[in-house]
C-alpha cells in the first residue's frame, strides 16, 4: 500500500466483523509497531493479544463499564448538545462509539498496549499508531481506545496477569478486525485553520483547501 494512502485513510474502525484476524497479519502489526521511535531506545513496552471468546466477554463488560463512566462524567451531555446543533458528523462517532460498546465481544482481535517509565506517552502511542497503519495495509480496520486504562485499568491488569508491581500500566487497547464500512477520507478542518506559524494565533503563509491525497 502506497504510504499517503495509509496516513489518509487510517481512520477509527469501530464496526467490525466477528472473522478472525489471521496469525500472520497479527506478527506483521506487532513487528510494525516495535520499530516505532521510542525514548532511549528503551522499548519499555509490552504488547498483549486477546481473542480468547471468554477473556474477551469479561473486557467487554468491563469496557461497558467504563464507558458508561465516560458519558456520565467526562462526556457528560455531549450528545445532547450535538444533538442541539445539528451536529450529524459528531452523532455519527457517538453512534459507532455506542456500536462498539455494545458489541464488543465480537471484536475478533484486541490487543492491548502496555508500558512503563513512559508517562506522556511519547514511546507507545508512536508505536500504536505503527501498529494501526500496518493493520491498515493488511485491509484490518483497529480502533485506539483508552476508557479501559481510564477507569478499569486495575481490572484489567489482575484479569490477565500484568505485573503492575513492576511498573506496568495499560495505555490503550486496539479493538481489530475487517470493516463492515469501508475506507475513506475522514471530514477535518483545512490545516492552516489549525495552525500557526510562530506565535500563537499567527496565521502560516500556505495553505491547503483540498486534500493533497485523494484517490477515493
Amino acid at each position: 500500500m502506497e504510504l499517503n494512502e495509509a496516513l489518509y485513510t487510517t481512520r477509527a474502525m469501530r464496526r467490525v466483523k466477528p472473522d478472525p484476524v489471521p496469525d500472520d497479519v497479527v506478527a506483521a502489526m506487532l513487528d510494525a509497531a516495535i520499530r516505532a521511535p521510542t525514548g532511549s531506545g528503551g522499548e519499555n513496552w509490552r504488547w498483549l493479544t486477546v481473542t480468547d471468546r471468554s477473556t474477551m466477554t469479561a473486557l467487554a463488560e468491563m469496557y461497558r463499564e467504563a464507558y458508561h463512566l465516560l458519558n456520565t462524567t467526562m462526556y457528560a451531555g455531549k450528545k445532547e448538545q450535538a444533538e442541539a446543533r445539528n451536529d450529524q458528523r459528531a452523532l455519527r462517532v457517538m453512534s459507532s462509539s455506542d456500536w462498539l460498546a455494545e458489541n464488543f465481544e465480537q471484536v475478533p482481535l484486541v490487543v492491548l498496549a502496555f508500558h512503563r517509565n513512559d508517562p506522556s506517552g511519547a514511546s507507545i502511542y508512536p508505536a500504536v499508531w505503527s501498529l494501526m497503519l500496518e493493520a491498515r495495509a493488511h485491509g484490518v480496520g483497529a480502533t485506539l481506545t483508552t476508557v479501559l486504562s481510564w477507569f478499569k485499568n486495575d481490572e484489567v491488569c489482575a484479569m490477565l496477569d500484568v505485573p503492575t508491581d513492576h511498573g506496568w500500566t495499560n495505555a490503550a487497547a486496539v479493538t481489530c478486525g475487517y470493516p463492515l464500512g469501508r475506507w475513506g477520507l475522514a471530514t477535518r478542518k483545512p490545516a492552516q485553520a489549525v495552525t500557526y506559524s510562530e506565535r500563537w494565533g499567527a496565521a502560516p503563509t500556505w495553505s491547503v483547501d483540498e486534500p493533497l491525497w485523494n484517490e477515493y
